[in-house]
């Protein structure tokens, strides 16, 4: 199973190091046949400035990146990434194949601009739920739920509720006993509930 996280300039830090982080300490606790590849995914093989001047490369970029069961979209500063009809396709085309599409905070502005959430029941950042509900009036946004699960599309609120989602998501891929493992082995207080 491959599990790509797409990154850009200016993305939140824990947006992408928390659900990789989730999905890298689950891989421990599986066996050899059952272990997922979780990487991180760029438009260009260049280097991201992420929030805060934390630099890095992407293991894939659009050109490169093999065939993802999970996709998950990243916020942070995302208003350029918007403008981007390159990102704003791969996004929908990538989504058509994928069996689990994710966002955490504002990546859910780039999901509705490629169409992939449309009426769906969403959730995002505090901060930006009145702006994703004025932009995007078709989708129900709500507020104070650290995820939201619509079947195939799974959307986060804030920073560090991208952990609490990916959590979510091991349990949906594998079973609640290796999410709570991996809660335990993170020694994060996993809000299992919606």
């Amino acid at each position: 199973m491959n599990i790509g996280i797409y990154i850009y300039d200016e993305a939140e830090v824990l947006d992408f190091a928390g659900p990789f982080e989730v999905f890298s300490v689950a891989a421990r606790f599986l066996d050899e046949q059952k272990k997922h590849n979780v990487f991180l995914i760029s438009e260009n093989n260049e280097l991201i400035m992420a929030r805060g001047g934390f630099k890095l490369n992407a293991t894939y970029h659009f050109k490169n990146c093999p065939n993802l069961d999970v996709l998950i979209i990243v916020g942070g500063i995302h208003t350029d990434e918007l403008k981007k009809d390159k990102v704003i396709d791969w996004i929908k085309e990538t989504s058509k194949n994928a069996k689990l599409i994710a966002s955490v905070c504002t990546g859910a502005f780039l999901l509705a601009k490629a169409n992939v959430i449309t009426n769906h029941q969403v959730t995002t950042h505090w901060e930006d739920i009145d702006d994703l509900q004025n932009d995007y009036p078709s989708l129900k946004v709500v507020k104070n739920k650290r995820w939201i699960d619509e079947g195939n599309i799974v959307t986060s609120g804030g920073i560090s509720a991208g952990i609490d989602m990916s959590l979510h998501l091991i349990r949906k891929l594998y079973d609640e006993e290796l999410a709570i493992k991996t809660a335990r082995q993170m020694e994060f207080d996993w809000t299992q509930n919606f």
